[in-house]
């Protein structure tokens, strides 16, 4: 049973490595500032993809039960998720997470080109200037909202199940 989830984290992560790869190839030929909103989207997703993994983790089961027991549509889908609470983590921190981190580091060495193109300015200082951009948003941000979401990690739970459960529909 053990060999199946690794297998399908692997063909999950490699799909959706394959898709965002080729997106990612495809903005190369875009303008610099399409190119900066697509580096900061991809950045924030797996940002707020580890925010739910890790809220995922902290959140008790008790106030969504709680929740259920009064019909509230969504609580089901909050179970569901802190019942499968490693595996939600998993995909949402080292699945979600590692591929924005990969597409951002791509998107990264685009930018890092286009700038020095664009600006005459030296591939190695554009190069670090934007990798310690992307380093420092993504390392603070993750930082930040992890303190959020271990304080606020059944708020967080709740808005995740009730995505999830417009999803199932």
């Amino acid at each position: 049973m053990k060999n199946k989830w690794i297998l399908q984290v692997f063909v999950i992560s490699f799909l959706l490595s394959a898709i965002f790869s080729g997106f990612s190839s495809y903005l190369s030929d875009l303008n610099l500032v399409i190119l900066i909103m697509v580096l900061l989207l991809v950045i924030s997703i797996g940002i707020l993809f580890d925010m739910v993994g890790v809220a995922v983790l902290t959140a008790k089961e008790a106030p969504f039960h709680a929740r259920n027991s009064k019909k509230m549509k969504e609580a089901s889908s909050c179970i569901y998720l802190l019942k499968n609470s490693t595996k939600v983590s998993s995909i949402c921190n080292d699945i979600v997470g590692d591929i924005c981190g990969i597409i951002s580091g791509s998107l990264g060495a685009t930018l890092s080109l286009f700038l020095s193109l664009k600006t005459n300015m030296s591939l190695l200082i554009a190069t670090i200037l934007v990798t310690s951009f992307i380093s420092g948003l993504t390392v603070g941000g993750k930082a930040y909202f992890k303190v959020i979401a271990t304080k606020q990690s059944d708020a967080i739970v709740l808005i995740a199940g009730k995505i999830l459960h417009i999803f199932k529909k």
